[in-house]
């Protein structure tokens, strides 16, 4: 399977470890075109080598070329919110993945989509929440 991992570069990058551990369990399904999500190396400035351009054209590439997109959507980001809706308008399974936080509510386009699998988790529940979901 190919899968696409959306999470946030530019809108920060607080929650890299834990992409980290979401796109280990990934791999466990099959190929992650987006590995250097979780890459703590990689800044807020996303990759300094390629244009803009260029990180279009690739993720553009990943996504239309994957099974699946799992966007973590716990930290707003408008790259991810564009990936999800580029992955639903092409008929994409998308499934978001969202920590409950009391002070912040997840974007009503997100969360009322009714072609997103939204999956509410804790960071240690993440095997058991998107295993089902990936099979």
């Amino acid at each position: 399977m190919h899968i696409y991992f959306a999470g946030s570069i530019r809108g920060g990058r607080e929650d890299a470890v834990l992409y980290a551990r979401i796109i280990t369990f990934l791999k466990t399904f099959g190929t992650v075109f987006t590995e250097h999500i979780g890459d703590s190396g990689l800044t807020e400035k996303g990759d300094e080598d390629l244009s803009d351009r260029q990180i279009y054209d690739r993720d553009m590439d990943w996504l239309m070329a994957s099974e699946v997109i799992v966007a973590e959507v716990t930290t707003v980001s408008l790259g991810v919110g564009y990936e999800i809706g580029r992955a639903v308008a092409a008929g994409k399974r998308v499934i978001c993945l969202y920590r409950r936080q009391p002070e912040k509510r997840l974007s009503a386009m997100i969360a009322g989509c009714p072609d997103v699998t939204l999956l509410q988790y804790l960071p240690e529940e993440i095997p058991e929440t998107l295993a089902d979901y990936l099979r």
